[in-house]
């Protein structure tokens, strides 16, 4: 039987020098820490496509394939293994709010050298990443 890991996809939401955040609340999950709109592939689903889709779910707003890029990969060991894409945009339709109240109890835009001391680890690493132009990462590994 071959290994199988989680792939998750993050979305980068910007705008004005700012990213948007969202507070987890009530997942079981990194409650009470920050994070960006993100979510599992369901299957069968391009990483673009789940992008647009977790965007719409989670903050309401539709993004267009050719709005989004790539801007990183990370290989990651934190509860679990995973693959986590992450995209960025500065372009939707629709005013961000909280379509998930049951998972979420804030959102917030935050400058990228301003971000809050809880946001989750991999996540900062991830938009300092962005911002210094790195594309792949390998992150929470002990060598």
């Amino acid at each position: 039987m071959r290994f199988t890991c989680p792939i998750a996809v993050h979305i980068f939401l910007l705008q004005e020098q700012k990213v948007l955040l969202l507070r987890r609340y009530n997942t079981g999950y990194e409650d009470g820490n920050y994070s960006v709109p993100a979510g599992h592939l369901d299957g069968n689903e391009p990483v673009t496509q789940a992008a647009m889709r977790e965007a719409r779910e989670e903050v309401g707003v539709a993004i267009a394939p050719a709005a989004l890029r790539v801007v990183g990969i990370m290989h990651r060991l934190s509860d679990r293994e995973g693959v986590d894409f992450f995209v960025a945009t500065d372009e939707w339709r629709g005013q961000p709010t909280n379509c998930e109240p049951h998972k979420c109890d804030e959102l917030r835009w935050a400058a990228f050298d301003a971000l809050p001391p809880n946001t989750i680890p991999y996540v900062r690493q991830a938009l300092l990443n962005f911002q210094n132009g790195i594309f792949f990462a390998e992150f929470g590994w002990s060598t």
